[in-house]
């Protein structure tokens, strides 16, 4: 057994295939599928199915991958801590969020101190941005899934009430405010099933005994926007995600006692490395915990 095998092993695992893996490394497919079988034949235990598209990890394999991935993130941190210009040259940072709002100016204050800091930013609603962190694919995420997960990190972040919102000439657009019952039989475009602003939507009109009318489901946030804009039927954000568009106005409702919590989360085995703990604490800096009782209904 070596490094170099564990590591062809680690990197085939996150990538779900030799493929993908050997592009990842830079490396050809048969030197890397060779690693795996000498890593297999040293240790007589099957690490992967092989598959007619990817691999999938059997139960010894998931086992070995759980070992890798704590190998790999102390070697990674240890990196990170000996390179001295880390700070002056920035880092690549990988985040997933289920909003555009709350990424931006925590990336913006991160940068302050990290010029040279470059990211990716994944949209997607709360339990994909929980799978890419287990995933390995990101760093760090936004989510407003309390994750129950002991291998991630989680910090509070803020407490976001939800409202409607409508055409700019919408009769309910200038008011300050709407009674869940008065949205009884109502058309609303909804985000699709996982997002937890519809979640937390639907526990409120359940408290009121209210039912809806028909709802057309959208996957993004845009295109709820867009499909609420050409008229088909009212929205529901989180007062802090409703942003500046003036053909639509935004209402709070004003009965909806349960709210949308926002949460930092990392994988724990992550949470010192250098980039990560500086997101963290340009978030927490943003977004503190205290925004969390202020905003609690």
């Amino acid at each position: 057994m070596s490094i170099t095998q564990l590591r062809a092993f680690h990197v085939v695992a996150v990538c779900g295939g030799f493929s993908r893996a050997a592009r990842e490394m830079a490396v050809s497919q048969s030197t890397l599928s060779a690693q795996v079988r000498q890593l297999e034949a040293a240790s007589g235990i099957q690490l992967f199915l092989r598959k007619p598209r990817g691999v999938l990890l059997t139960p010894d394999g998931q086992a070995l991958f759980d070992v890798t991935k704590r190998l790999f993130a102390a070697e990674l941190e240890a990196r990170t801590f000996l390179r001295r210009d880390t700070r002056q040259a920035g880092g690549h940072l990988r985040l997933a969020a289920d909003g555009v709002f709350h990424p931006v100016p925590i990336l913006a204050r991160l940068q302050k101190g990290r010029p040279h800091l470059t990211f990716t930013l994944n949209i997607g609603n709360s339990e994909q941005v929980i799978e890419q962190l287990l995933d390995h694919r990101v760093d760090v995420g936004i989510t407003a899934r309390l994750p129950a997960d002991r291998r991630l990190h989680v910090r509070p972040m803020l407490s976001m009430g939800i409202g409607v919102f409508m055409l700019a000439g919408h009769p309910w657009a200038a008011r300050t405010g709407i009674a869940i019952r008065e949205l009884a039989g109502h058309a609303f475009v909804l985000r699709e099933r996982g997002s937890v602003t519809r979640e937390v939507f639907e526990q409120n009109l359940a408290e009121h005994g209210v039912a809806i009318g028909p709802a057309l489901e959208v996957t993004t946030p845009e295109g709820v926007r867009e499909m609420v804009a050409g008229g088909f039927g009212l929205g529901i954000v989180a007062d802090r995600e409703f942003g500046h568009d003036t053909r639509l106005r935004f209402v709070p409702l004003a009965d909806a006692r349960i709210a949308i919590d926002e949460y930092m989360i990392c994988l724990e085995e992550r949470r010192r490395i250098p980039l990560v703990r500086d997101f963290l604490a340009c978030a927490g800096a943003l977004f503190g915990p205290q925004e969390m009782q202020a905003c609690a209904p």
